[in-house]
Parts: structure tokens; sequence; C-alpha cells
């Protein structure tokens, strides 16, 4: 390399070398970085005590100053300023699972300890028991006291029953406490899916669907599993409402669920994005397979009748549904790949509804 006058060919190539590894070292780094992210979150557990949800907030905006690139003054600022809350949460959760380790051993403990108790005796009052009907029963070999031996048969098929009695109760009182865990568990599953699920329709409201797309985003740069996105809208549900009335309109919400549900697997994801809007996530869907699946749809629902009420001379009513499909690209967002999937089902009512329009015809 000369120190004056310009550079020469080789000079150049070798910088045009070392920005481009430079750039490859910065593009493993940032997708590190994301993915990092992704372990994060997926590592803390969803605990309210800890705020566990606001932690979670605060790592997706700090995840998307990083994916955007911004200027790095500000983004060791910003890590600098989270850096304290991340290590922090970290020794909240591991405080707080230490504790319910320490409550729940001292649980543990003072079960063994009672049930040990107990245990010890019923044996030992299985074992009086029994042991007294045989000395019973020896003194019944006497032949001579007939009477006694009467008796003392009678005393002895009382113990008998007795016993069985204490067991039978025992087997009723070990079969009473597992019902009540299985309620409590029961309770405990229904409580936290109640937080998640939209009242009227059973599906899962948007919350949940924000979760469940923030996650598919994340998981998807460790596992590369590609998934689309059915935006649907009822046609002409105001107009529906207004004539039979919301009672009708909230029973064309359920059949219409119940449609949907009947046409999918068990691993997609359908939420009610509001109003007589749905979404239905297909993981592992091409855009062409997500076609075929919205297709499939619209037709079964606009084949569908239904009574208005369940008089005998009852209305007769039907919908159809327009339906927008998207499907994930590489650095998309929630939002981002809402917003396409919501631009096609527009397109789909412009085009006069009862369609699907998927984002590779705009």
């Amino acid at each position: 390399m000369k120190l004056f006058g310009k550079p020469t060919e080789t000079d150049t190539t070798a910088s045009a070398k070392a920005v481009e590894e430079t750039q490859k070292r910065l593009r493993v780094l940032q997708e590190t970085v994301q993915i990092l992210f992704v372990f994060l979150r997926e590592y803390t557990l969803d605990i309210d005590e800890i705020k566990a949800q606001a932690f979670k907030d605060q790592l997706t905006e700090l995840q998307q100053a990083f994916r955007a690139l911004e200027n790095p003054r500000r983004l060791a600022g910003a890590f600098d300023r989270q850096k304290g809350n991340i290590l922090g949460h970290i020794q909240r959760q591991k405080s707080y699972l230490d504790e319910r380790e320490t409550e729940f051993r001292a649980i543990i403990d003072l079960m063994t300890a009672a049930l040990s108790g107990l245990d010890n005796e019923n044996r030992d009052f299985y074992s009086s028991i029994r042991t007294q009907g045989e000395r019973f029963e020896e003194i019944t070999h006497l032949d001579d006291i007939k009477r006694i031996k009467n008796e003392l048969l009678k005393e002895v098929e009382k113990m008998r029953t007795i016993v069985r009695e204490k067991e039978n109760q025992d087997q009723k009182t070990l079969d009473a406490l597992s019902n009540q865990v299985d309620v409590l568990k029961k309770e405990l599953d229904k409580a936290r899916e109640s937080a998640s699920i939209d009242g009227l329709t059973g599906t899962y409201n948007r919350k949940a669907l924000d979760d469940h797309l923030l996650g598919l985003i994340d998981r998807n740069r460790v596992t590369r599993q590609p998934f689309s996105l059915l935006m649907m809208d009822l046609d002409h549900f105001k107009q529906l409402n207004d004539t039979y009335g919301h009672a009708v309109g909230d029973r064309m919400l359920l059949a219409f669920v119940e449609k949907c549900r009947s046409s999918v697997r068990s691993d997609d994801f359908m939420a009610r994005y509001g109003g007589e809007e749905f979404t239905l996530i297909l993981p592992g869907a091409s855009l062409r397979n997500a076609i075929k699946k919205a297709k499939h749809i619209c037709k079964t629902i606009a084949t569908s009748r239904y009574a208005a009420d369940d008089s005998p001379r009852a209305d007769i009513v039907s919908v159809t549904v327009s339906i927008g499909i998207s499907v994930y690209r590489p650095g998309d967002t929630v939002r981002s790949i809402l917003e396409r999937a919501d631009r096609c089902l527009y397109k789909a009512k412009a085009d006069g509804r009862n369609r699907v329009v998927a984002e590779n015809a705009i």
C-alpha cells in the first residue's frame, strides 16, 4: 500500500473484502442477538407476582430497537438502561422459584409426616384387631364352652366388619381428596384459559392472538417454520344485526366459528380479531395451501343456511365471508403481517365480497 497517491486496485479489493467480512459478521451478530431475545422471552415464566408481562414488553421494545439497527449510541444507551431491569427480573424470578420450592418442600414434609403417622396408626389398629380376632378364634376351639364359643364368633365377625368399614371409609376419604385435587386443577386451568378466550365465541381473543403471533415470529428465527394468516370478515354483518337483532347476530358468529373449526387442524390457531372479524393462523402452510383452505371456508360458509330463531316459521338466513391472506416473511412484525392481511381483506370487500384475496394478488 502506498503512503501517498491514489489507492491501487489491490488496495480497493482488500478494502472491499474487509467491508464485506465486517458486514457478514454484523449480520451474524444481529441474528444471534435476536435469537437470544427469543430464548430470554421463552425463559421468562408467566407469573403476575413478578410482573412478567411488563418485562416481556420491555424485551420486545429493546428487541425492536436492535432489529431496526438504530444509532449505536442510542442502542448502547437503551441496553444500558435495560440491562439492570433484565438482571433484576432474573433475580426476582429465581427468588420467586426458590421461595415456592421452599414452601412446597415444607408442605411435602408436613404431608409425609401426617401420612406416616396415619399409616402407623392404621397399621397398629388393624394389627390389634386381627390379633384379638385370632385369640378369640383360638378360644373357640374349646368344645366344652359352646355358648362362649358362639359369642366369641359373633364378636370376631363384628370386629371384621369394623375393619372392613374402616378400610372402606379410608378409601372414600382418599377418593374424595383425589377428586378435590382434580377439581382444583381444572379450576386453575379454566382460570388461565379464560384470560385468553373470547367470551362469546370461545375462540382466542386479540391479546392471545398478538402473543401467539409474537411467539411464532420469534421461534421462526430458530426453527425457520413458515406460517400463513387468514383475516376473515363476515359480509354485511351490520345489516344482519339491524334486521334480525344482536341475538341472531351472535348465533351467526357461533355458527361461523363452528364451521371453521370443522375445517381446520388441531394446531391451527383461530382468534376473534374484533366484532365480526376473525383470524386463522396456519402453521407450516404455504401461501398456496392457505388459499386452498380459505376458498374451502368461503364456499362452506356461503352454502350454509340457518334459522333465525327456534320457531317453525323462522326466516332462513345466511352469510358470506371475505378473506385476506398474508404469509410470514423474514423481518415481519405482528403489526406488519396483520396489516398485509387486512389490506387483502379490504380488496376482497372492494371486489364484491364472498371471495379470497392473497397478498400475491396485490
